[in-house]
């Protein structure tokens, strides 16, 4: 592809991505693509980095768009895609993502192999190479009134003798980082399943490390394995927190962030493949539920189609909506395993934050209010509104019957998620029947899977 090149416009959302933005745009820059046939289009979200003056003075090839607010993910990017100017397809990548330069080929490639396929994804992983540790803990169980099965808490970690907690990354075996209780020491607080994996990110001088060493502590005595393709070491932990080291694999490997994205059961929309090591599962290409925002190429019959984002979602699900709604009109989408993107996965936001929470909570409902059965867009809003009576119920009112101190944050958070969903649901449901679906609704439920059949 030379002359006959189709024009792409990659477009890049910015919000105080600081060094991150910049890495990302070099990337982008180096694409292996002519360099009259794809231009960049930075949107600048209200940041208060210095990010849009360095690009004009480092990157001046780079367009730059400042509403001078952050609109959210989605109104960013349409603020990029409408921007004047013609062009054949149209690519996003996460500031928080860097494109290796053979990225683009692939993708454009199977976008016009079939005229059927409205986008194509390319395999991304997370930044960095990795080692790891299974934590076992086959006698987790619940404690107390918490619903959760609890094995152990790491409290704190040193890699080679040396803290770098940046560095260590977990599977969906631990639930979401708590407070770390300072009095008692503890510098982490995160809490494992029956059986979760730490993984430590090799050290930007590529050295392997060697050995982790975990303090953990527990509520009630527990039986921990801690294993490695080098090592087995059983320990106890009781109610005092103890050092324990464990040597690490040899071998580091990567990790994939999205493979493509799918529909889990209930409607929810996920990663294909999400922490899973990539040991080669993901090296075959296939047509996939729905495509990530992190990093895309759509065409433009697509868009012109289907529309743009839903800017009422402001930030989380609005790729899946964008998805749905073009498999509605009976759009397809590809994953590309040779095209590759590294990505520190949400950096802007984080995940387990209140905004993720919020916005996640909030917007995965309203997407099936718009496009999904009815059935089950029912049960999503109506699931809101218990588990606001109930985090109310258990933390507001029971608690105290226990001479226990209520907990108002979590039933403040669900209600406001509620409210927030009721103020958005009447639009929804006038998108709803304004659409004329190509495709039967319930005919989508084909590509629901469970997450354990999902590679």
């Amino acid at each position: 592809m030379h002359t006959a090149s189709p024009f792409v416009r990659v477009v890049v959302l910015n919000f105080d991505g600081g060094q991150m933005t910049m890495d990302c745009l070099a990337s982008v820059m180096a694409s292996d693509w002519p360099a009259d046939r794809f231009e960049i289009v930075m949107v600048d979200n209200g940041s208060l980095d210095d990010v849009v003056e360095r690009v004009r003075d480092e990157l001046p090839g780079v367009r730059v768009i400042e509403p001078m607010a952050n609109t959210g993910f989605a109104a960013g990017c349409n603020l990029g895609i409408r921007a004047p100017g013609d062009f054949d397809l149209v690519a996003l990548v996460n500031n928080d993502a860097t494109v290796d330069p053979g990225w683009l080929r692939p993708l454009v490639e199977a976008v016009h192999a079939d005229r059927g396929v409205g986008a194509a994804s390319p395999k991304m992983l997370f930044d960095g190479r990795f080692v790891e540790v299974d934590v076992r803990v086959d006698d987790a169980a619940r404690i107390g009134a918490d619903p959760r099965t609890l094995g152990v808490r790491l409290t704190a970690a040193r890699i080679d003798g040396t803290r770098a907690d940046d560095r260590l990354a977990f599977d969906e075996g631990f639930f979401p980082p708590e407070a770390p209780v300072r009095k008692l020491g503890e510098e982490l607080a995160r809490w494992s399943w029956r059986r979760g994996l730490i993984r430590v990110r090799i050290g930007s001088d590529g050295r392997v490390p060697q050995t982790l060493s975990l303090r953990l502590a527990a509520i009630e005595p527990r039986n921990v394995h801690l294993v490695t393709d080098r090592a087995d070491v059983p320990v106890f932990v009781a109610d005092q927190p103890r050092w324990v080291d464990v040597t690490l694999g040899a071998e580091p490997f990567d990790v994939v962030n999205n493979a493509g994205s799918a529909l889990y059961p209930n409607g929810f929309g996920g990663d294909r493949g999400f922490l899973e090591a990539d040991r080669g599962q993901f090296d075959e290409p296939a047509e996939v539920f729905a495509w990530c925002g992190g990093a895309v190429v759509m065409r433009r019959e697509y868009l012109d189609d289907v529309g743009l984002f839903d800017e009422r979602l402001f930030l989380y699900y609005e790729d899946t909506d964008l998805s749905w709604r073009g498999r509605l009109r009976g759009w397809r989408y590809v994953f590309v395993p040779d095209s590759v993107v590294r990505h520190r996965h949400a950096q802007s936001s984080g995940v387990g934050s209140p905004v993720f929470r919020y916005f996640t909570e909030r917007n995965r409902p309203l997407v099936l209010v718009k496009n999904a059965p009815a059935a089950m867009a029912w049960r999503a809003g109506a699931g809101l509104g218990r588990r606001a009576i109930s985090s109310t119920v258990r933390g507001v009112v029971l608690r105290p019957l226990t001479m226990r101190m209520p907990m108002r944050a979590d039933a403040a958070h669900h209600w406001r998620i509620f409210a927030g969903y009721l103020r958005l649901v009447p639009g929804m449901l006038r998108d709803r029947w304004r659409a004329r679906p190509a495709v039967a609704r319930s005919e989508l439920l084909r590509w629901e899977q469970h997450k354990e059949t999902a590679a």
